[in-house]
């Protein structure tokens, strides 16, 4: 028997080949599901890429923002469906039903094109910038959340050109659900991220803002209670305040008590971008209805003088070499005006503490070291109605790349006159020459500080290589100059950095200049 046909064994069979069992699949795995932080990393990096190709937005200082104020909008829909839920029939919306986020953003086949375009300038910005007029009189002393939505929109513009380009950034943007906790959270992180971001692209700008690790150490050697007022006169986008949040949400322990610390966090921002900012970062971390007011805040606080409207604590970082118009300087009490914002910011916030108040305030050497007239009465004000009780005194270049300004951070209770202050000096870690973008300051170069600071007290301050104590009598013989340097420093110049050396030696310079100066008109007066 021969085989004819390979696989057929007789003639006439088929000469096909015998059907094989059909191989069983393997089961398509499953993408994973991703987590909030990947998925919400991935709607933002959407969204930012989408708006990199739309004409009108030029770097990230016109992209973050208009990303800030979408999601903003988005949040606040959510923050009023929570209020409807509590507050039930007694709810009243901020926003008209037709300007609410689900009205006229929700629907991805909704306004898109240059509809929306038109719809977004001309009708939705409009009506939330003027959102303070539906105020009635009777209503302005208390908080309202329209005046915060006004303010929020007042010098705020829609710079997308492209109507079809703003939809799909508004359905990703939608796609952040902020009524899950998971979502607030998450996104309050990424949020920390495009705070980063905004302060590099704005530093090229001329501002900058307080680093971290600083907001919290000045917080915790504050040592705050519940139910103290605490403000931030300077507070940009929110650092102390969500730092202070940070440390007292955890004591609070009902509702009550959380609406109450909530109510306390309060702070004054005089430019639009750092306060849309601002609102957004403390609507990310829980507070429905953020305490803060868009104004200059040297002139709100000379309005409110009165002892009603005196705060417990305050913690903030001024402008730096900032100049005032002479109306603001004006407000201020004869021999104290200064066109200078730093002078006028702490004189107006030596005034707004109550009796026993608390302050940590951010001032640079010029401020410390100032000697003119209106200078000198401003420090004998603070050591006279304060305890100036600790300047920590930081390395060059915190602030860095923005600003090599040298800063300090002043400690002062409101209420009783300074008879020491004590200086710490921050020492920077070994092996490093200053701080830079990439090696920033961090949190763990403060423990040295917290450890030898006492407590609430500050019990058991000794003198170290770091720390010294000056009487009030020494700082007043020297003129009220508060610019220290550490008598316990190397005295071996061939170790100082080249850079510092000449910094010092041009101080030096400006301090014998202006003690000649002084010199030369008590000459000129005796004459």
């Amino acid at each position: 028997m021969t085989e004819d046909n390979q696989g057929a064994l007789f003639v006439g069979e088929s000469t096909r080949a015998p059907k094989r069992k059909p191989r069983e699949r393997a089961p398509r795995k499953q993408a994973a599901p991703k987590s909030a932080p990947a998925r919400l990393a991935a709607i933002v990096k959407s969204a930012r890429d989408i708006m990199r190709t739309d004409e009108g937005l030029n770097g990230d200082l016109d992209r973050l923002p208009q990303l800030a104020w979408l999601l903003f909008l988005r949040c606040l829909d959510a923050k009023e469906d929570e209020r409807e839920v509590l507050e039930g029939e007694a709810f009243t919306p901020a926003i008209k039903p037709e300007y609410r986020w689900k009205k006229w953003a929700a629907d991805p086949r909704g306004r898109t094109g240059q509809e929306l375009i038109n719809f977004v300038n001309t009708e939705l910005l409009p009506y939330l910038a003027n959102l303070e007029k539906e105020i009635d009189e009777d209503d302005r002393a208390g908080f309202d959340p329209r005046l915060v939505i006004s303010a929020v929109f007042k010098d705020l513009t829609n710079r997308m050109r492209n109507g079809a380009l703003l939809r799909e950034v508004i359905d990703q943007v939608h796609k952040v659900d902020f009524t899950q906790q998971e979502d607030v959270h998450t996104m309050a992180a990424l949020y920390e991220g495009i705070l980063r971001e905004m302060r590099d692209a704005a530093g090229d700008s001329g501002e900058f803002y307080t680093p971290r690790p600083l907001n919290r150490f000045m917080v915790q050697q504050l040592f705050l209670e519940l139910g103290e007022s605490i403000l931030d006169p300077a507070c940009g986008t929110g650092g102390f305040l969500v730092e202070a949040l940070a440390e007292l949400a955890p004591k609070a322990l009902d509702n009550k008590q959380i609406d109450q610390l909530h109510a306390n966090l309060r702070g004054i921002e005089k430019k639009s971008l750092p306060f849309l900012l601002c609102n957004m970062n403390l609507l990310l971390h829980d507070i429905p209805q953020p305490h803060v007011l868009r104004a200059n805040a040297l002139v709100q606080m000379r309005k409110e003088i009165g002892a009603v409207n005196k705060v417990d604590v305050i913690l903030t970082n001024p402008p730096f070499g900032g100049e005032e118009e002479k109306s603001v300087s004006d407000a201020f009490d004869v021999g104290f005006q200064s066109r200078e914002t730093a002078w006028l910011f702490l004189y107006a916030i030596i005034d707004k503490l109550k009796r026993g108040g608390r302050c940590g305030i951010v001032l640079p050497n010029g401020v410390l070291f100032g000697n003119d007239n209106v200078a000198t009465k401003i420090k004998e004000k603070l050591l006279a109605e304060c305890n100036l009780h600790t300047v920590v005194r930081l390395q060059q270049g915190v602030f860095a790349p923005y600003t090599d300004i040298p800063a300090n951070l002043l400690f002062f209770e409101k209420g009783v006159a300074t008879t020491e202050t004590w200086y710490y000096e921050l020492p920077l870690p070994e092996g490093r020459r200053g701080y830079t973008k990439s090696k920033p300051l961090a949190f763990d170069e403060f423990e040295e500080c917290q450890r030898w600071w006492g407590g609430v007290e500050r019990v058991g301050r000794v003198e170290t290589s770091q720390a010294w104590c000056v009487s009030v009598e020494d700082l007043k013989e020297r003129g009220y100059n508060l610019d220290l340097t550490n008598p316990h420093g190397a005295d071996d110049l061939a170790n100082h950095d080249p850079v510092e050396l000449v910094a010092d030696l041009i101080k030096t310079e400006h301090q014998i200049l202006g003690l000649l100066e002084e010199l030369q008109a008590e000459l000129v007066s005796d004459r």
